[in-house]
């Protein structure tokens, strides 16, 4: 806690820490507009007139049509409406559940995606569901196009499924209801699917953290789990970067949802939502993506009117939904605290086992990169803690791409999206802990792009430098969730009962038709008088209209570009007032106290330590497990050191994995799960990994044949040299130096390895051998090698003379491996993988 003598010294300071930050802003906005401007184009006819002429002809042709495509816009909407607003989804689909008929009914279904012609699926592949955000607008827009996430996966074989929702909610829905209708979806789905892995979830905006809500209810139905542009810890943001984390402080909390909702007959009407994603943009509300359709109104009509159709469907909540929503996210931040509490049941994220692909954008000023990654912080407040959970998190952030594009972008989905679908297998493979995902291209000789994906392992200690005055800027949403608490009170108490009885069902939904979003759709359709007559005159400009590209175009596009500018600077001055009220209001609030209970751990400075290792149990459960955890420890150990996580050699070890008889009988999930534990093993004690590993077999040959299987294994991978380093000298170490064998040796190992292959009906029962044990607790005896001293030698034959050559000459070259330098923060360089890009696909 912060002590009396700091709130004193904070308070005076804090005015001028204000003033200076206003101060700062102001001058990068302004700086920003003076780059922005640029010399207007210097006319070039040689007839002015002429020129002029041909301008003015274009451009009224130009505004005919445009006029006529928002007529379209607003037929479709009328249109839509009308339907019930089905999924906008680019591909054909079926419902396989109607969660409004369940027990507990909710407004959503279950559809599987069919595949388009030409798209084979193999369902034995892992499924894919995919969910998206209910934030105002309808579903759809993670299969938008061809080129998207759903297309990703077909492309890939894998099958998907879409968790689609309806208009309006069903009476009494609570979100805790949808939550477990997601997981009954998840059973079907494995249900129909028994010979796959678990499902992949992948969440899209607010169904990223919908998503970790099924995750942490029922963890044993998700197989990996991947969040594109999900604000998940809401206090979180950058300077003056990200204007919605202060709207709920600045509107007083959660009170205000609860008077939309009451004037909307109980029913929150997701208008509100979408108004506040365009005002967070005036430039491109008001100027931009007007322009772009009027500039280009001879082939952007039909792109306009799809994204359109999705962009006008709004859709509704229950107040309990949206409550729960504001007082758990957007205000209280409780979700990553652990306070989120369902029904029967409180919501915990550390309850998630499977592995997570976090993709965010740094150009996204909805859901930054900080709302997106700074849960690890508040779960795991060092690397330590993130390994010995068990889990891995990997972290890919665009630099440029807004929030839309996140989802609707052809080219992020052939990038990205398709990396993503590509490397979860791998993702699966990799030790507990955090990892960074870079996709770059590069070009080869021919002139072919490709999309290159580089994996680094980084410890959660960097994500501070992500972080803003050590998050010590977050404290006053504490004073905001107090305060909110203390309005939600005195509204529901005063004013509700003055309010919700009057408000009749007819009039709610007559004033959700007369919200201005929704009015400039159907105030200018076919149902307007003006816009019929305009109709007529679009029809003839289209027979006789040739596309031109007249010189005082530039003209039009140079006064455009500077009136966005101007509301760009409205806007970084708004945004920038905003931030100043807010800290002017919340701040004195938090340093007198208020809310001070609500901070969270991870903010406090007195925080709870991690909890301690239970060193003693993890030793112990060194010399526990079989065959098969010693095959997955000795190629740990062959791996440690490595400077790279070698994206490809994990591919083809996993593919060697999957058709090796000794593990066929494993499934995904458990070979993932030996992963984990053996990784967590090396990773705390390296050294008695090493010597605890003959533990693990029933006898030293068959010890050798596990070695002379992962040496076989090696040796198909790309690049194998360093890892046969490592593993020759593993092999010394823990065999002791090679020496040619008896032939009854050689029978026994051929014995072994027979014995070795044959999978288990169940895990074998191993016996305690003390000969073994002992000289791997003190390798200086060495019993086994002595014993083959003394033995009746016989000449090395051609196969065993080559491998002891090899060794001779791999073991020197070993201690270079291993001594190879890290990064100066301690993390494994990148490692790559390359996907060909497609040049020719359109956006």
């Amino acid at each position: 806690m912060i002590k009396p003598s700091e709130r004193l010294a904070l308070a005076s300071t804090l005015p001028l820490k204000l003033a200076l930050q206003w101060q700062r802003r102001i001058a990068e906005t302004t700086h920003k507009w003076w780059e922005a401007q640029t010399p207007p184009p210097q006319p070039l006819a040689q007839n002015p007139i002429a020129a002029a002429w041909e301008y003015w002809s274009d451009s009224i042709e130009r505004q005919v049509l445009f006029w006529d495509t928002l007529r379209q816009r607003g037929d479709n909407f009328i249109e839509h409406e009308k339907a019930g607003k089905p999924p906008l989804l680019h591909f054909d689909y079926e419902l396989i559940l109607d969660a409004r008929t369940f027990s507990q009914p909710v407004n959503y279904a279950l559809a599987r995606i069919v595949p388009p012609v030409g798209v084979t699926v193999d369902d034995r592949k892992r499924p894919y569901v995919v969910l998206d955000p209910r934030a105002g607008h309808g579903p759809g827009i993670g299969g938008f196009k061809d080129d998207s996430e759903v297309g990703m996966a077909l492309r890939e074989g894998h099958p998907v499924y879409f968790c689609v929702f309806f208009p309006e909610p069903m009476p009494g829905q609570r979100l805790e209801d949808v939550t477990l209708a997601e997981a009954d979806f998840l059973r079907e789905v494995i249900r129909r699917h028994p010979e796959s892995p678990k499902p992949a979830l992948v969440g899209n905006c607010q169904g990223g953290w919908a998503a970790m809500l099924v995750a942490a209810h029922a963890p044993e139905l998700v197989g990996a789990l991947v969040m594109a542009g999900a604000p998940v810890s809401y206090w979180a943001g950058g300077d003056g970067k990200n204007p919605m984390r202060y709207a709920g402080g600045m509107l007083g909390g959660a009170w205000s949802a609860l008077l939309a909702a009451d004037l909307g007959g109980g029913i929150f009407d997701g208008a509100y939502l979408v108004d506040n994603f365009e005002n967070l943009d005036p430039a491109n509300t008001l100027v931009k993506k007007n322009h772009h359709l009027y500039d280009q109104i001879d082939t952007e009509p039909p792109r306009y009117l799809d994204f359109e159709r999705w962009w006008g469907g709004y859709f509704l909540m229950n107040e309990e939904e949206i409550r729960w929503i504001v007082e758990n996210l957007f205000v209280g931040n409780n979700l990553t605290e652990g306070q989120a509490i369902g029904r029967n049941e409180i919501y915990d994220l550390r309850k998630i086992r499977a592995p997570m692909v976090v993709f965010a954008s740094m150009g996204d000023n909805i859901t930054p990169p900080q709302q997106a990654i700074n849960w690890v912080l508040d779960l795991y407040p060092d690397t330590d803690s993130l390994k010995a959970s068990g889990q891995v998190i990997v972290g890919l952030a665009h630099k440029t791409t807004g929030h839309l594009g996140i989802f609707v972008s052809a080219k992020i989905a052939r990038r990205e999206h398709a990396q993503i679908v590509e490397l979860l297998q791998v993702i699966e493979t990799l030790a507990p802990g955090l990892y960074q995902l870079d996709i770059h291209d590069e070009t080869d000789e021919q002139g072919n792009v490709h999309h290159v994906a580089e994996l680094t392992e980084r410890s959660v200690e960097e994500l501070r430098g992500l972080q803003r005055d050590q998050r010590h800027d977050e404290t006053p949403f504490a004073a905001v969730e107090a305060i909110s608490r203390l309005g939600v009170s005195a509204y529901t108490t005063l004013l509700r009962p003055w309010i919700a009885p009057f408000v009749t069902p007819d009039a709610a939904k007559f004033g959700r038709m007369m919200h201005p979003l929704r009015v400039q759709h159907w105030g200018w359709s076919s149902l307007n008088p003006l816009a019929k007559l305009n109709q007529h005159a679009a029809d003839y400009v289209r027979q006789m209209r040739v596309p031109r590209e007249p010189e005082w175009r530039q003209w039009e596009r140079y006064v455009v570009d500077q009136n966005a500018a101007a509301l760009d600077v409205y806007r970084d001055a708004r945004d920038a007032a905003t931030e100043l009220a807010f800290f002017n209001l919340y701040v004195p609030a938090a340093l007198a106290g208020v809310g001070n209970e609500l901070i969270p751990d991870y903010l406090r400075r007195d925080r709870p330590a991690a909890p301690a290792w239970n060193d003693a149990e993890l030793l112990a459960s060194l010399t526990h497990g079989d065959p098969l955890d010693g095959l997955v420890r000795i190629a740990t150990l062959a791996q440690r050191g490595l400077p790279t996580i070698n994206i490809e050699r994990r591919v083809a070890a996993y593919e060697w994995v999957a058709r090796h008889p000794a593990l066929q009988h494993l499934t995904q999930d458990e070979i993932s799960a030996r992963i984990r534990q053996q990784s967590l093993l090396v990773w705390r004690f390296p050294a008695e990994a090493r010597k605890t590993l003959p533990a693990l077999f029933q006898d030293e040959a068959m010890l050798k044949q596990a070695f002379a299987r992962i040496t076989e294994m090696v040796r198909t991978l790309p690049d194998p040299k360093e890892a046969l380093a490592n593993l020759a000298l593993l092999e010394t170490e823990v065999l002791g130096q090679f020496e040619p064998t008896t032939a009854a040796a050689i029978a026994e190992e051929a014995g072994a390895a027979a014995a070795f292959d044959a999978p288990p009906a169940t895990p074998p029962t191993r016996t305690a051998k003390p000969a073994v044990a002992k000289p791997a607790a003190k390798p200086a005896a060495k019993p086994a090698a002595a014993k083959r001293a003394t033995a009746t030698k016989e000449p090395i034959s051609p196969t065993r003379g080559a491998q002891a050559k090899q060794r001779a000459e791999v073991a020197p070259k070993a201690k270079s491996a291993a001594a190879a330098p890290k990064t100066e923060n301690g993390s494994k360089p990148a490692a790559r993988r390359t996907r060909a890009a497609n040049d020719n696909a359109k956006e």
